[in-house]
């Protein structure tokens, strides 16, 4: 390690206005974070011309608080509101909103997400530190089928989310892989499910479905219950803002196990904190001794969560300093910032201008640290959203539903599909379906569809699956993560092989929707034969 550099570093970042504009970026990428709708890209982006009137590399340490605080920010809706504030939040709302509306404690959700936050965080950063040549060599080895075979993985998790009913879970994931279908086909560049509709023609978005199924699916709940009455509840009093002893001791393992899984899984291109989150919950889920309490305020599983997908932030800078290629799109804007700082990007950087790799090193340990600090101050005002009563927290969920839908790309259309699956989710809930499932599916389709057909073809041609020892791994992990619902899993496979390929030929063919009914006749048939006499076969809590 350079001595000289790393002076250097250090006496940049440590000066007293540098260390006042990574506080300030990071309170501003909390409440970016904390804003339904609000992402770390959109919050870099907005934030991007003003950092180039700071002195020196103080933009680029106001950029990086931004982007910490932006990623744990998104716990504190999802924790209080069941709305998450962004993409990577959404498997956090499963256990956190629990604990802090049905057990009634928001302080103690809030805790354990911020913890969570900073060790995911801090552990990042290490890696970061000493790994970062290492990982990246691993991540430059991600080809189609490690893709695949990541995206696989991500899938088995339905299993894992599906709440009461493993069987209505797995139709919400067919659900949500059919919504990734929606748009241009990668390979042939036909349009499939637009209906002519020039706004479908460029997919679902996926930041209006998620409001839509967890925020104002949520608020039509509430209406439908009783909106305009107090709550029935005491005022909660939050006495204490660090995670208890038992707590602690009970989440350890799970931040251990998701900070590295969130580290490991930002240093591949192309991934993110979305992805990071489901697998740390997961991994949470089937390593802990009390698996029955995750989804009704479990700590291990907002851990899991939390801790994963913040530690995809110093993941994520592995392969940008390390090979010049942004690991998600909020190191895809961080890029730009910094190549305009005059930083050349690649192997290089660490031998002919390691004081500049350093300063990132050490500011974005700097903002994980401060984001600690401030999201625990901060934990008694955050709490206090609880206590509203509904007849105020309804509408103003509602505006920031709409707002923030729409100044996501300024599309009223993304308003009304936002508003539609609101419905949607409302009415699935009412059916005791599961949101998560749906949205893995929709997060992970087309990750799955474009490198499961890229991979055919690539095996197809020059190489075998035994070339490709990590997608092995993966294929692996996903056949134990699903191994507790053996015959589930078997038939969940065979289904979506039916669907897409029925999909596919049937919007060739221009007689898609009798193919969709054709291709799903088999998994329906399936569904209600199982449904009907072993469903308790498959589901131990019933």
């Amino acid at each position: 390690m350079d001595t000289s550099a790393l002076s250097f570093a250090f006496s940049a970042v440590f000066t007293p206005i540098n260390m006042l504009v990574i506080l300030g970026g990071t309170i501003l990428g909390i409440f970016i974070g904390a804003m339904p709708g609000m992402s770390s890209p959109m919050g870099l982006s907005i934030m991007l011309p003003f950092t180039f009137q700071l002195h020196g590399y103080a933009g680029i340490m106001m950029l990086l608080g931004i982007f910490c605080g932006s990623i744990y920010g998104g716990s504190i809706s999802a924790s209080l509101l069941n709305t998450p504030g962004t993409a990577a939040s959404a498997a956090t709302c499963l256990d956190a909103y629990p604990m802090s509306v049905q057990m009634r404690q928001p302080g103690r959700a809030l805790g354990i997400s911020t913890f969570s936050s900073l060790c995911g965080g801090l552990f990042s950063c290490v890696v970061l530190v000493f790994g970062a040549t290492y990982l990246a060599k691993v991540a430059l080895n991600f080809k189609s089928p490690e893709y695949f075979a990541l995206a696989f993985f991500g899938i088995s998790i339905i299993t894992s989310v599906s709440g009461k009913s493993v069987i209505k879970g797995l139709m919400g994931g067919i659900l949500g892989l059919l919504f990734a279908t929606v748009g241009v086909d990668n390979f042939t560049g036909t349009y499939r499910f637009t209906f002519g509709s020039s706004f479908l023609k460029g997919g679902l978005a996926m930041i209006p479905i998620l409001i839509g199924v967890f925020a104002f699916a949520q608020v039509l709940k509430t209406i439908e219950e009783k909106y305009n009455e107090q709550p029935l509840h005491e005022r909660v009093k939050i006495e204490r803002v660090f995670p208890r002893k038992d707590d602690l001791k009970t989440i350890a393992p799970t931040v251990v196990r998701s900070s590295i899984l969130g580290t490991f899984i930002g240093a591949v291109p192309g991934t993110g904190g979305d992805i990071a989150s489901w697998v740390g919950y997961n991994m949470a889920k089937r390593f802990s001794k009390h698996p029955e309490k995750f989804g009704h305020g479990s700590p291990e599983g907002i851990a899991g969560s939390e801790a994963a997908n913040n530690a995809i932030a110093g993941g994520a800078f592995v392969p940008l300093l390390a090979l010049g290629i942004p690991g998600d799109a909020g190191t895809a804007v961080m890029m730009g910032a910094l190549t305009m700082q005059g930083i050349v990007f690649g192997p290089s950087l660490f031998t002919e201008e390691p004081g500049k790799a350093y300063i990132v090193f050490i500011a974005l340990f700097v903002a994980n640290i401060l984001m600690g600090i401030c999201g625990f101050s901060m934990i008694r005002v955050f709490g206090k959203v609880i206590d509203v009563p509904n007849k105020y927290l309804v509408p103003v969920i509602m505006t920031f539903c709409i707002t923030g839908t729409f100044a996501l790309n300024h599309y009223l259309e993304e308003v009304f599909l936002m508003l539609i699956m609101g419905v949607i989710g409302f009415v699935l809930i009412k059916l005791d379906f599961a949101m998560p499932p749906i949205i893995l599916g929709l997060v992970l389709g087309s990750l799955a569809e474009k490198n499961a057909r890229r991979s055919i073809d690539l095996l197809g041609s020059s190489e075998t699956i035994w070339q490709h020892p990590i997608a092995i791994i993966f294929i692996v992990l996903a056949i134990v993560s699903a191994c507790a619902f053996p015959l589930v899993a078997l038939s969940f496979c065979v289904d979506i092989s039916f669907v897409f390929s029925h999909c596919v030929s049937a919007e060739r063919s221009g007689t898609r929707i009798a193919a969709m009914i054709s291709a799903m006749e088999p998994a329906a048939s399936a569904v209600w034969k199982i449904d009907a006499g072993e469903s308790a076969m498959f589901n131990p809590r019933k």
